[in-house]
């Protein structure tokens, strides 16, 4: 319960009404003031405060002051007498309240672990949630500590249904191929705290939680395994059908932060649904990496094609020098003698024919001639590298479009992919 409370907050909510004042008549001392007050905060919490300090000290004088008794006897209320036993039985009495039972705290547990963990993560919302289905059932809620311990039981015992769960819809070769994972590449099966193999290499696993590195053949080709070997799990496609997207993710990113080793020792249920939440939120991170590093391939192909161009058709334009400078004499005569000829007027002051014929090769260079020799200069540069990873990469992905405008391309595709297959 909050501390501080502001005198207009302290009338509204912890005034003794006519009903107050009659449970308190027959009762005197600290045992009236402890009852008010009991009586008071339960209103506002719907649980009974776990000390004496948490009782605000405004709040304390205020009904002290009420129930005509000195506010410093408040410290002298008896909290493990039977007179608190019975108060509390008869404040619950008063508002239609049960006590809690070891039989409530089950059927909370139950509860939370069957209906809201598959939802929900946080534990302070849970806590909360208990509270509120407490007050809504009209059962004393327990105390903070004991709803701590309450939500840990439930998100334990959830813990186990799920993984328990999991291993059960995954089929036999799913589960072998998933613990293959953590075993090493190298001869020797293993692996230290780094997810090093005990031969050497790294276990797939480790590799499987890496991300791509800069656009090129060394990241797209890695990627396009780690999808294969994820394919080759042969994950169900409804395995967490009935759990949160957001608990899948939980699960995931603890399994990023494991070590091989540390899977290793853990009981074969947790260990596989670690495992499987990874590879199941991976094979969609990889496709979509793969897709990106894909375009920014391309990208990165037509950029470069492009700067080649630029830097030959430079050298090019280059090669007639003093432009703006002829330009301005061929206005400058065309102006003069609007009505001479070409070979009297112009040829003079650009120095000749074979001047305006340079301009001319110049001018041919626009960009129907640019866009072609950039097509040249990608093709060639797509035959000579990039090559090697279209057929891998078309056979990762399945690409899918609804607009004919693109079907073409899309037959192309399936034509090359075809021929792939074939050979």
């Amino acid at each position: 319960m909050r501390q501080d409370w502001e005198p207009e907050d302290l009338i509204e909510v912890w005034t003794m009404l006519e009903d107050d004042m009659k449970r308190v008549r027959n009762k005197s001392g600290a045992t009236r003031l402890g009852f008010a007050l009991l009586l008071k905060f339960f209103e506002v919490e719907a649980r009974f405060p776990e000390s004496a300090k948490e009782v605000p000290a405004a709040a304390v004088e205020y009904v002290a002051q009420q129930v005509k008794v000195p506010a410093v006897a408040w410290a002298d209320y008896d909290w493990q007498s039977k007179a608190i036993q019975r108060h509390r039985g008869e404040i619950r009495a008063a508002h239609g309240f049960r006590a809690n039972t070891e039989e409530h705290q089950d059927r909370l547990a139950a509860w939370l672990a069957t209906e809201l963990c598959p939802v929900e993560l946080s534990r302070d919302r849970l806590a909360a949630a208990v509270v509120a289905r407490c007050r809504n059932n009209h059962i004393e809620p327990p105390a903070p500590g004991q709803v701590r311990r309450l939500v840990g039981k439930a998100v334990k015992d959830f813990d186990k249904r799920f993984c328990r769960s999991t291993l059960d819809r995954l089929s036999h070769t799913a589960r072998s191929r998933l613990e293959d994972l953590i075993a090493g590449d190298g001869t020797e099966q293993g692996t230290d705290g780094d997810g090093a193999a005990a031969g050497g290499g790294r276990s797939h696993f480790t590799e499987l939680k890496t991300d791509p590195g800069a656009p090129g053949l060394e990241s797209l080709l890695p990627e396009v395994n780690k999808l294969e070997r994820v394919r080759r799990l042969e994950l169900p496609a409804d395995l967490f059908a009935d759990v949160s997207e957001k608990l899948v993710d939980a699960w995931r990113a603890r399994a990023s932060k494991e070590y091989p080793a540390n899977l290793e020792w853990m009981k074969a249920p947790r260990r596989v649904t670690l495992l499987a939440t990874l590879c199941h939120v991976r094979q969609t991170e990889i496709t979509d990496s793969l897709v990106d590093l894909f375009i920014q391939l391309v990208l990165k192909i037509n950029t470069r094609a492009e700067r080649k161009v630029d830097k030959e058709l430079n050298a090019e334009l280059k090669k007639v020098r003093g432009k703006e400078g002829m330009l301005l004499r061929v206005a400058e005569a065309a102006l003069s003698e609007p009505s001479g000829t070409v070979r009297r007027v112009i040829f003079p002051v650009v120095g000749g024919e074979k001047t305006l014929k340079a301009l001319a090769a110049e001018a041919a260079a626009n960009e129907a001639r640019y866009k072609a020799r950039v097509r040249t200069v990608l093709r060639s540069s797509y035959s000579a590298h990039w090559r090697r990873m279209l057929a891998p990469l078309l056979k990762a992905l399945t690409l899918k479009c609804n607009n004919t405008a693109y079907q073409p391309v899309r037959d192309a595709i399936d034509l090359r992919s075809g021929a792939w297959s074939s050979r």
